[in-house]
């Protein structure tokens, strides 16, 4: 299994070059530009910084640039890091939330992926945009301003069947989550479904995970204060999400969250009635919203999180592994990045290779 670690601010890349030391894979670097720092700029620090470690965005968003923007973008960052640059891109979360609007839509994002893949693949594409139609390809290649040599591959965020599709018709990976992605195996279906649309094989194809880890101590339950201030965060990013959708769309939650739901809905009906619901996204991945600490229960938190000791946590990836799960990415809360960067290299990292 491969191993990743994010990063979202300017002055993070210690921790990615930290992480290529103690035996990380890969890493990710974030486009939220409400919350935290360019993802372009700092992609080209870590790039420039390390020299192993596989780099790309965890995920940009298209619906910030245009698409030959995306595609120049990744490119040159392949010719800071030739041979390890990917292209991780999905429709948007908090990146478009956090503006007050909301997630590109599948067939815009088809659009999309079909003009960047093309361009970083060197081909000509017919690019539409703002009511104009033309055939463009890079130009003045011979100066090596970006990088198209090596392949970039491109890793699609899909956590729904119509998107993990997309990644099998256009991608050369999936990056899903755990449990908002369904199974593994069931997004492995998809993906096959959406390559047999283009005629593409799927037996190089690899499949990313975002997940929650929580290393629990000796004697330690999911009741603990730390687990909460540790997983606490990225786990109501997960709610918030749903929340949204549910705001946005009437869309009814998973069945997993029903213990919680209608206490949350009149939470945030009567709170974001004082404010505005974009400010529900200045804790992701940052820390635990105080208001919201009760909605996590333990069995909230043992459904999104892969928890444990660390041979229970080798178990639980073991059993991933063998699903069809490549690799998985965490998100550190700000304050414990290097420490726990460090404690899962010791305890699982480890043992699984």
């Amino acid at each position: 299994m491969k191993f990743g670690i994010s990063v979202s601010q300017i002055h993070e890349v210690d921790l990615v070059v930290q992480a290529e030391n103690v035996g990380y894979d890969f890493c990710w670097v974030w486009d939220s530009p409400m919350i935290r720092s360019n993802l372009w700029a700092l992609l080209a620090l870590v790039a420039h910084r390390t020299n192993t470690i596989a780099v790309g965005p965890g995920v940009a968003i298209p619906a910030l640039a245009m698409a030959p923007v995306t595609a120049n973008a990744i490119a040159t960052i392949n010719a800071i890091a030739p041979g390890r640059t990917f292209l991780g891109i999905g429709t948007g979360n908090t990146a478009l939330r956090a503006m007050g609007q909301v997630p590109m839509r599948i067939s815009e994002f088809k659009e999309q992926l079909k003009v960047i893949r093309g361009l970083i693949t060197g081909d000509k594409v017919i690019y539409d945009a703002n009511g104009l139609s033309e055939e463009i390809s890079f130009q003045s290649l011979e100066l090596g301003y970006i990088n198209l040599d090596d392949p970039i591959p491109i890793h699609v965020s899909g956590f729904g069947p119509k998107a993990q599709a997309l990644a099998g018709e256009y991608g050369d990976a999936l990056i899903t989550g755990i449990p908002r992605g369904g199974s593994i195996s069931g997004a492995l279906e998809n993906v096959e479904l959406g390559a047999s649309r283009s005629g593409r094989s799927v037996d190089q194809f690899e499949t990313y995970a975002l997940v929650n880890l929580m290393l629990l101590r000796s004697g330690e339950t999911l009741e603990s204060t730390r687990v909460l201030e540790e997983v606490g965060s990225s786990i109501m990013v997960n709610i918030h999400y749903m929340y949204d959708r549910y705001r946005e769309t009437g869309a009814e939650p998973p069945v997993y969250v029903g213990s919680i739901w209608d206490d949350y809905v009149a939470f945030r009906t009567k709170r974001d009635s004082n404010r505005s619901f974009t400010e529900a996204h200045h804790s992701h991945y940052g820390h635990l919203d105080a208001d919201e600490a009760r909605f996590l229960t333990p069995d909230i938190i043992r459904t999104f999180c892969i928890a444990g000791r660390p041979e229970e946590i080798v178990e639980q990836l073991t059993d991933l592994e063998t699903e069809g799960l490549t690799g998985i990415n965490f998100i550190a809360p700000v304050e414990r990045q290097y420490a726990m960067c460090h404690e899962f290299a010791d305890a699982v990292i480890s043992r699984m290779k």
